[in-house]
């Protein structure tokens, strides 16, 4: 190729490539300010915690998060492992005047495992994520320097269940059904309620139930939330979204050659927090569609995402 057709070409390609980043951070730009670190969270208050606190009828307490262990089907390469150690005791040997004992634990693996939540720096367009923040300016092998798991603050807010499963008349949702606008209204409609600013939503797939069963088939494909569903949701101003499957979204997605797209519309586009792994089954049998929704999770400075145990009292 002659080197001028080279030059043009070498051009063209870094000015799609700038033109691209460009618009990543048009998209991307927080409407909470330039140093915003905890984008939808900022739509939570004590009156949307007050207001959540009056849901609570019956006392009753759901665990939304499953057991973890070296078994649990994670995304690939992911996993984690418990180590119990019982230091200086070998020998059946004791510690001090009182013969005391101890046992210690140490923790190998990833932090996106089981029940989850995906923190703002894990999914970018472009090495661009939330709030304009490129990766050679905040990911580091050590921790990111921005949008930590640390930053996020505990949530008390109220809590919504769609159930998506129940208003197809199935038990469980088939893997790669994409759940759409229309769905989130009907189960809305049967929900009695409305999603509002600083709500945190929950879908049940019936997915979850997999685990134990058919590991393969859970971890390979699964139904989830499509663009349209988490662009709505992320207009009403919700915290977070989840469900009770590993990816929250379609696997495989409307576009099948596309990485994860409502990953990076919820998180790098609108500051929408991901909950993954969540346990409904229990609300959806109880038929709870509104409760208060607890998390706060370990502040693990630098974290992308954290392992988590929220809970639902209605």
């Amino acid at each position: 190729m002659h080197k001028s057709k080279i030059l043009i070409a070498a051009s063209v390609i870094l000015g799609m490539t700038s033109a691209t980043a460009v618009q990543a951070e048009d998209r991307f730009a927080s409407k909470f300010g330039p140093e915003d670190q905890i984008g939808a969270a900022n739509n939570l208050s004590a009156d949307t915690t007050l207001a959540a606190s009056k849901l609570i009828s019956t006392g009753k307490v759901y665990s939304l998060g499953m057991v973890i262990s070296r078994e649990t089907p994670a995304f690939a390469p992911r996993g984690v492992a418990v180590t119990v150690f019982s230091p200086s005791q070998s020998g059946n040997k004791t510690i001090g005047s009182n013969s005391g004992t101890y046992n210690d634990d140490m923790f190998t693996g990833w932090l996106g495992v089981g029940t989850q939540i995906d923190g703002l720096g894990h999914l970018g367009d472009h090495h661009t994520y939330y709030n304009n923040n490129h990766a050679e300016d905040f990911v580091l092998a050590t921790g990111l320097t921005k949008l930590g798991i640390e930053n996020v603050p505990p949530m008390a807010t109220r809590g919504v269940l769609l159930d998506i499963a129940a208003i197809k008349g199935t038990d469980r949702l088939e893997g790669g059904y994409v759940i759409s606008l229309d769905d989130v209204m009907k189960a809305q409609k049967a929900a009695g309620t409305e999603i509002r600013k600083g709500d945190v939503v929950l879908f049940h797939t019936g997915w979850l139930d997999l685990v134990g069963k058919d590991d393969g088939l859970y971890g390979r494909i699964e139904p989830g939330v499509g663009l349209e569903a988490a662009a709505w949701l992320a207009d009403k101003g919700v915290v977070a979204v989840g469900a009770d499957t590993w990816g929250l979204e379609a696997v495989p997605h409307e576009d099948p050659d596309a990485f994860f797209p409502v990953h990076v519309k919820l998180l790098a586009e609108n500051g929408v927090y991901i909950l993954e792994n969540i346990v409904t089954r229990d609300l959806a049998a109880d038929g709870a569609h509104e409760f208060l929704f607890v998390l706060g999770q370990a502040k693990l400075k630098g974290a992308v995402q954290m392992i988590i145990n929220p809970v639902a009292v209605r």
